[in-house]
């Protein structure tokens, strides 16, 4: 199943853009776990659009309701159960696209391997509506990771040719992570994201649209938690951040710039720090060595494409009659959707971190 994500803890997400609700199965959670609903509400709320202009027009409330495994506030160790209703859509904007491929979009793609089938309206399964009930997820994993110390954040490091401050990888620390989650726009430097949200809405104004690069970190997770070749933390974090729509590219520590270096340059050489931690004096291998956690911060950068609804004639096939269209896509798109999908790639990191910290001695 295509929508299944399983290891150790399992995720089944469901639903389509414009159909009555989405939602999301999570199994094998610890048991007696404090969940703070106001907090995942919270968590949600920076998912939702913004009425700044940079985002799309559509409204939901996107306020779970959890149909199992809570009660009084804590988890039962039972699948829990959250779904979220579809209230704002639009649907006959998409009457005229059911046999064009919108480019950029899994129409084509999505017609082929559901024989043609697949509900297209607001891109159905395929759209990034479904990333609400994975922040739903990532949001109850990050309480119970809290709980431990551990905490996982992510700013928008770049829009276009613009870029924020970065997270330093050796020494970011859980007040950095912080000072960015609840800024309406995700940047460490405000004066950058001021220029970012200007070239957003020239976007806009030009019917076009903007991608950029998303930075997470995590910090105070453990040494040792993880394992080689394919169950390593790179390998699950991967798999989660792949299930985002419009992701295109992942690095972790320096990633591709490591090809540009010599030996001497890329290794992190280890010492022992005033409380008798082995540390590392750089962090280029971004807290993960052979699958499996370094004890120094987890850092990943991930690429955003531009938001391949764009209010501009595009060519493109009916593939129902074999012949080639032009298509003016209608509807309420996001310009950019690089700052919705910021807590997005934490809840991704979140539920990639827990489901490998089930392993850790004394966890639970």
């Amino acid at each position: 199943m295509s929508s299944l994500w399983n290891n150790r803890i399992s995720i089944s997400i469901f639903g389509e853009s414009h159909g009555p609700a989405i939602g999301v199965v999570i199994d094998n959670l610890p048991p007696g776990e404090s969940i703070d609903m106001e907090e995942v509400a919270r968590f949600l709320a920076r998912r939702a659009p913004k009425k700044d202009g940079t985002t799309t027009a559509r409204r939901e409330l996107d306020l779970p309701q959890v149909l199992s495994g809570m009660h009084n506030g804590k988890t039962t160790g039972t699948p829990l159960c959250a779904t979220i209703m579809n209230t704002d859509m639009h649907s006959a904007d998409y009457s005229n696209l059911s046999k064009l491929a919108r480019p950029g979009h899994a129409d084509y793609t999505g017609a082929l391997r559901y024989r043609g089938f697949n509900d297209i309206r607001g891109g159905g399964h395929f759209s990034g509506r479904l990333t609400a009930p994975l922040c739903f997820a990532g949001a109850v994993c990050a309480q119970i990771l809290e709980r431990r110390g551990i905490y996982t954040g992510a700013h928008i490091a770049e829009i276009h040719n613009i870029a924020d401050a970065a997270f330093d990888r050796v020494q970011v620390t859980k007040e950095d992570i912080l000072a960015v989650r609840y800024k309406s726009f995700p940047v460490i430097n405000s004066a950058k994201g001021e220029e970012m949200r200007e070239d957003i809405q020239k976007a806009r104004e030009g019917c076009e649209s903007l991608g950029g690069i998303i930075e997470c970190a995590s910090v105070n997770v453990p040494a040792g938690i993880g394992s080689p070749i394919f169950d390593g933390l790179e390998n699950t974090i991967a798999q989660l951040i792949f299930g985002i729509p419009a992701v295109k590219g992942l690095e972790f520590g320096a990633g591709f710039l490591t090809a540009k270096m010599v030996g001497s340059q890329n290794n992190d050489e280890f010492y022992l720090d005033e409380n008798g931690h082995v540390k590392t004096i750089t962090n280029n291998h971004g807290g993960i060595l052979g699958g499996i956690s370094s004890g120094m911060p987890i850092t990943l950068r991930v690429a955003i494409k531009p938001t391949p609804s764009i209010s501009r004639p595009q060519k493109t096939v009916d593939y129902s009659a074999m012949k080639n269209e032009i298509v003016n896509i209608k509807g309420r798109h996001d310009p950019c959707i690089v700052p919705r999908a910021v807590p997005c790639v934490e809840s991704a990191v979140n539920i990639a971190l827990l489901s490998h910290m089930l392993d850790y001695p004394n966890f639970v």
